[in-house]
């Protein structure tokens, strides 16, 4: 399996981080796409170092790289996860508006037909969040905000950063142990 991660700079970086620890631990390939605003709010939300996350990717393509492998149908991915996903990239997702290179790689999954998850993170959310998100929900996207649950009785922000993480990789079918299920207590 090959999923592309694509990390935009909204509140929430840690969510894109632990997604790439869990899928480098399980062996599935990756192809990191970073916005210039995730790479500054790496430093800022985490301890963690941009050479870090990008350590745990197979690949790397730079966002301003719109010739990269991501940008063409032609590169076989299974899929492609954008945690977390900022506002303006969503808005460019739903529009086909292809300026970077997450958004392009998100316009190629969905043109290919292929799963695109979106870990939207704003709130409140406005008229315009909701349509965008309307929309591509109704070309089989999957909006996925990283909501709280509380039925885990989670013990640290880790455990409902991992719930999240744990729901994404669901989508795909990709077996974890990030939570407890429920009915299994």
């Amino acid at each position: 399996m090959k999923l592309v991660i694509g990390i935009t700079g909204s509140t929430g970086v840690i969510y894109g981080i632990r997604m790439l620890e869990v899928l480098k631990e399980i062996g599935i390939e990756t192809h990191l796409v970073m916005s210039e605003w995730a790479e500054k709010c790496i430093p800022m939300e985490t301890d963690y170092t941009v050479d870090y996350v990008k350590s745990l990717a197979t690949e790397i393509s730079d966002e301003k790289n719109m010739a990269a492998s991501v940008s063409s149908g032609t590169h076989k991915t299974d899929g492609m996860i954008v945690i977390p996903c900022s506002m303006k990239t969503l808005s460019s997702i739903a529009n086909g508006y292809d300026e970077t290179l997450v958004a392009r790689s998100a316009g190629v999954i969905l043109k290919e037909s292929r799963k695109l998850i979106i870990v939207a993170r704003e709130t409140p959310l406005s008229a315009i969040n909701l349509e965008n998100m309307l929309k591509l929900a109704r070309l089989g996207v999957v909006i996925m905000p990283p909501v709280t649950e509380f039925y885990t009785k989670p013990n640290s922000i880790n455990d409902m950063v991992d719930h999240i993480v744990g729901k994404c990789l669901d989508q795909f079918d990709i077996e974890h142990k990030l939570f407890q299920r429920w009915g299994t207590n």
